[in-house]
């Protein structure tokens, strides 16, 4: 970020075939990047995702010591067997994810700026499947723990799931995070600490 106030800069760019592989599902790019005393905003940052879109503004003002930075996003209708191509569990499933994220941290690297972050995270998904490898394919090794230990080498399928997670100097706390599968209804509560990379969470299948 030292070398921000440098160079000033107006780049847009809209893309409307992207090539990649079946585990990045991106297509239509639309960015509009301004670098201008050190800021870098950019607004908006959109993407097709997985049948969905993706549309966030992102600003980091590298002008401050240490760098601050704002996220906002907003996903919608992400399809899951798109999302986990890899996953054969998916290949039927006509679940999606839709979600909202608001943030803001100080920082210079997503480790500080989660650590001090502030915000808020809404997901909501419907008709997907879980089983423990999804969470292998997914590199969810916490999840992959806690899975196995719920359902065993079963796959469950979900009904819905829905989370609202408040996040403060950078502890994030569910006010909601529930699953409902066709085996139980789980519920999550307790905390994740981003600055010390810690979890501590009861969940609790009814």
């Amino acid at each position: 970020t030292e070398r921000w106030p440098d160079m000033d800069a107006d780049v847009t760019l809209a893309a409307k075939r992207i090539v990649h592989s079946a585990k990045l599902p991106i297509s239509d790019l639309d960015v509009h990047a301004v670098l201008d005393a050190g800021k870098l905003t950019l607004d908006p940052l959109n993407f097709g995702m997985a049948g969905g879109t993706m549309r966030s503004t992102i600003a980091l003002d590298g002008s401050k010591t240490p760098m601050q930075g704002r996220v906002k996003i907003g996903a919608r209708k992400l399809q899951l067997k798109q999302l986990f191509a890899d996953a054969k569990t998916m290949e039927k499933s006509l679940g999606e994810m839709n979600g909202d994220a608001a943030i803001t941290g100080t920082g210079n690297s997503v480790a500080t700026l989660l650590g001090t972050s502030n915000g808020e995270v809404k997901l909501l998904i419907n008709d997907g499947v879980i089983s423990q490898s999804l969470m292998e394919i997914a590199g969810l090794n916490v999840g992959n723990y806690v899975v196995s230990k719920l359902f065993g080498d079963d796959e469950v399928n979900i009904n819905c799931a829905a989370s609202d997670i408040a996040i403060k100097n950078g502890l994030a706390t569910p006010n909601m995070f529930v699953f409902d599968t066709e085996n139980a209804i789980i519920n999550v509560t307790g905390e994740t600490n981003f600055k010390t990379e810690a979890m501590d969470l009861d969940i609790t299948p009814k």
